[in-house]
Formats: structure tokens, C-alpha cells, sequence
């Protein structure tokens, strides 16, 4: 006979063990961000086939052709946004509305840009009530102008280039996390737009999201 995980003490003890194998030991260190992840019950943001797994490590489908990103790629990248209380975040990649539900917990307003419709639709049922987080279907390449400048920009996923669409999105000094792909490999990366730009450092290469629309430019060759 088997057994279905299903209790809400059972996916809480789940939330538990990933704080404990995989946040903790892999630098998910600001206690805001182990805290909001350790709250949000993920299995609400994933189809109901993959509920039990929802805590797994490893990268889930959500449909569309679209994953949801590791737990521990998105700890990572919040933890290196250094949210604060005040900010407006702008999130790119929203899917089902999981990361959005984590950022809501640690900043003032979240936009969080989904480009496929059944995905934004899921998002904005998952998110119902969160009276912090908007949920904007559209291209992810182009953000959400109308409601920035914004403080951070989170890339929940990875990404062959960052366009300047979206850093003219963020205020000068603003905070920019995504993940980069590198010759087939994802890197997560954080850094800063200035007045003349902006610069990635990477810090970690880990397993990401792959999110569509950011094919790089091709480069001019002889």
C-alpha cells in the first residue's frame, strides 16, 4: 500500500529539512530569507502531481515548458539581493508565483512579470491576497516600466544576457541578481547598476531555471 504526503504537518516537516540540507549549508545566510522560505508552503505553487516533491532538489515542471527553480538557486539569489524592508523589486520569471510569495515576506512591493498566460494565471490565483505582489503578464525582456524605477531586480532563472531594457528599470545604485549561461553552464550572479551601466560578478554555479526571451545578441564576426 502506499501513502500519499498530503498532511500540512508533512510538507511543514519538508519546509524544515530544506532549510536544514539545503539552505543552511549552501550560504542562504540572511535569516530574513531562510525565514520567509521556511513560511511559504512551495507545494501550493507547483501542480498537484508534484506536491510531494515540491522541496526536492532539483529543478520541477510547472507546464509550458517552464520549470521551477531550485530552492537553493533562489535563496542564493535573495540572500545576495541584501533586501531590505523598504524595497520595490521588480522579479522576472514569476511562473507560478512562488519566489514573489518569498519576496513578499521581505519588501515593501513586488512586480512580478510572468510571459506565459497560464503561468501568470496560476500566479495571480497563488498570489491572491498578497496585496504586495502584482502580477504583470508580458514579455520578461521588457520588465514593467511603468510601475519603476525599482530597487532591486531579481532574474529568478537564468538568462544568456541581461538587457539594458531591464537595468533602465532599476535606480542608480539599485541591486541586480539573475543567473547567467555561460557556454551551457548557469552561474548565479549579483551586482550593481550605475549611472553608466551596470557589472555581474558571479558567485556560484548552480542548476538554474532556464526562462525564454533572452537569447544573446549574436556577435559580429569577420
Amino acid at each position: 500500500m502506499t501513502t500519499t504526503i498530503e498532511r500540512p504537518e508533512d510538507f511543514a516537516a519538508m519546509r524544515i529539512a530544506m532549510v536544514a540540507s539545503q539552505l543552511r549549508p549552501n550560504a542562504v545566510s540572511d535569516p530574513r530569507v531562510v525565514a520567509a522560505m521556511a513560511d511559504v508552503p512551495r507545494e501550493r505553487f507547483v501542480p498537484e502531481a508534484q506536491a510531494s516533491v515540491a522541496y526536492r532538489d532539483a529543478l520541477l515542471p510547472l507546464g509550458q515548458g517552464r520549470t521551477a527553480n531550485l530552492p537553493i538557486a533562489t535563496g542564493r539569489l535573495l540572500t545576495e539581493a541584501r533586501l531590505q524592508p523598504g524595497d520595490r523589486v521588480l522579479l522576472i520569471g514569476a511562473a507560478s508565483g512562488y519566489t514573489a510569495a518569498v519576496l513578499a515576506r521581505l519588501v515593501a512591493h513586488v512586480v512580478a512579470v510572468e510571459v506565459d498566460p497560464a503561468l501568470a494565471g496560476v500566479a495571480q490565483r497563488t498570489l491572491a491576497g498578497e496585496h504586495r505582489v502584482t502580477v504583470i503578464e508580458g514579455p520578461l525582456e521588457r520588465g514593467h516600466a511603468a510601475d519603476g524605477p525599482y530597487d532591486v531586480l531579481v532574474i529568478d532563472g537564468a538568462v544568456e544576457a541581461i538587457p539594458s531594457t531591464l537595468v533602465t528599470q532599476v535606480v542608480p545604485g539599485g541591486r541586480i541578481v539573475g543567473g547567467l549561461i555561460e557556454r551551457g553552464v548557469t552561474r548565479l550572479a549579483a551586482g550593481r547598476r550605475s549611472e553608466g551601466g551596470f557589472a555581474m560578478i558571479d558567485f556560484a554555479d548552480i542548476d538554474c531555471a532556464i526562462l525564454p526571451g533572452f537569447a544573446a545578441p549574436p556577435k559580429f564576426t569577420f
